[in-house]
């Protein structure tokens, strides 16, 4: 037995003693047992196939930077309605228009707004960026008009912890939904349905039963719903996003205003049922 055969009788695929290594031994430092050149890009996964850092990090890192365009148009939507009701009720500007239509300004408002949620939802993928983007500020805009009423409804201490209130729940709903491994897509048709229901149980309760325990129950369900709103909301922007990751940026744009509008609604709604809870509360 020489220095070049193996010791003991292991496989060596009939090249040891003969002065050739056995296959998979590394030549050099550079060179991998399975015959190719190291590359920091890729790793072995757990089944032994190699995954490419590079490419799932920079799918990851333009899936983050969606979700934050997202949320950032959803924020300055928000800002935009706050600065409107601020600016509408300091100058009387919703009431005046309510004298001047004979209070049909009121009915007016609502289905402009309802007519540009439902145009936009249905019709984002066909618009050009900037023709989306002007919709949704136009929509935030009017609902800040509609909101300038909360100012004579509630004092500034309950509007301000109730804002606070919603912040800061609807940021743990939605780091919730992105971390949590349950699937709240597929509770999606429920949400709706629950949705409608309210909003029937709404106008009736209003018409038919007015009473503050009545208001409270109605707060608090829909305070309930828009909660799992949010946390679905978090988990389809997520989804919309891998879904449509390589259609370009104009298609990811589009989509970002699409889901900032779901996330603004969902704030929105949270904030006033939390708001007529409080101040129910206060009362």
């Amino acid at each position: 037995m020489s220095f070049g055969q193996q010791p003991w009788g292991g496989p060596n695929n009939g090249n040891a003693g003969n002065g050739q290594q056995p296959q998979g031994y590394y030549q050099n430092h550079n060179q991998q047992p399975y015959g190719s050149p190291y590359n920091p890009q890729y790793h072995m996964g757990p089944n032994g196939a190699a995954i490419n850092t590079q490419a799932t990090y920079s799918y990851e890192r333009a899936q983050h930077v969606s979700m934050t365009r997202a949320y950032g148009e959803m924020t300055i939507g928000l800002l935009l309605t706050a600065v409107v009701a601020i600016v509408t009720q300091m100058s009387g500007l919703y009431m005046r228009f309510l004298v001047a239509t004979g209070g049909m300004g009121m009915w007016i408002l609502a289905i402009i707004q309802i007519v540009l949620a439902i145009a936009l939802g249905a019709r984002v993928m066909k618009m050009s960026t900037g023709t989306a983007r002007a919709m949704f500020y136009i929509y935030a805009a009017l609902m800040g008009v509609t909101l300038s009423t909360i100012f004579g409804a509630f004092d500034l201490t309950t509007i301000g912890i109730s804002l606070a209130l919603c912040a800061g729940f609807f940021f743990a709903l939605t780091m919730f939904g992105l971390t949590t491994k349950g699937n709240m897509l597929k509770a999606g048709p429920i949400l709706l349905i629950a949705l409608v229901v309210l909003i029937i149980a709404e106008v009736i309760i209003m018409l038919f039963f007015p009473g503050q325990t009545a208001l409270m129950v109605i707060s608090a369900l829909g305070l309930i719903l828009f909660a799992g709103m949010t946390i679905y909301d978090a988990q389809f922007t997520r989804a919309i996003f891998a879904q449509y990751a390589s259609q370009g940026p104009e298609m990811i744009k589009k989509i970002s205003i699409l889901c900032a509008l779901n996330l603004y609604l969902d704030f929105v709604n949270m904030f006033l049922y939390i708001l007529q809870l409080f101040g129910l509360s206060r009362d």
